[in-house]
């Protein structure tokens, strides 16, 4: 019978090696995929620079339009809060920190722990009204897929089970350490294939929308 010491070590090693090992076949493959699509020769007289125009529409449909906001103003704002506190706990909690400094043989400053647990109870309060709120909304609820719900629960799975990791909230310790980054690792395997992969591909999509744009002199 696997203890729960030797359950850590699994999701330590073999686990988290295969769980890489998808994740970054899965990130590489759909970025190839869209990189090898080519487009065609734009051969019409060029009205302003492609470069401005991708790099302005990166970062202005970050900024939602006004009507669109009107019309959507809570899953906007509750949107903003779940990605900007989840890049916040995963980039800037002290223990991740120094895992990207093993792994990548740098790290950076971390934020105090009392502000990383507000922001990680704010991001799951974030995620659950996101939740509640499509559930609520027939058209929002007739629109979503498995794929919709499935991407929601790895992601709220990896930050609770952080939490309670981090504040030793089920013993023994190294079982729920070990949910936590079995939680991680499944979040990594889903990744490339949900749409959790806009997280990548975002940037691509807009840079080529701006750039077309740029090319013919329209500002988006």
């Amino acid at each position: 019978m696997m203890t729960s010491g030797d359950f850590l070590f699994w999701v330590r090693g073999p686990a988290f090696q295969i769980a890489t090992a998808i994740f970054a076949f899965g990130i590489s493959w759909h970025l190839l995929e869209i990189l090898s699509l080519g487009r065609k020769p734009d051969r019409s007289v060029p009205r302003g620079s492609r470069m401005l125009g991708g790099l302005r529409t990166i970062f202005s449909r970050s900024i939602a339009d006004k009507s669109i906001f009107q019309s959507s103003a809570f899953t906007i704002v509750a949107s903003y809060i779940f990605h900007l506190g989840f890049f916040i706990v995963l980039f800037l909690l002290v223990p991740h920190i120094m895992l990207f400094q093993a792994l990548l043989g740098f790290g950076w400053a971390g934020l105090p722990t009392t502000l990383i647990d507000v922001i990680t109870i704010i991001t799951l309060l974030a995620l659950l009204a996101l939740l509640i709120h499509r559930l609520k909304n027939p058209v929002r609820r007739f629109l979503s897929t498995f794929e919709d719900y499935l991407a929601w629960t790895v992601t709220f799975l990896a930050l609770l089970t952080g939490y309670l990791a981090y504040h030793h909230s089920i013993q023994p310790y190294s079982l729920v350490l070990g949910l936590h980054i079995l939680s991680v690792e499944i979040l990594m395997v889903v990744f490339p294939f949900t749409k959790l992969m806009h997280t990548f591909t975002f940037i691509i999509a807009r840079w080529y929308i701006g750039a077309n744009a740029g090319h013919r002199g329209i500002q988006l």
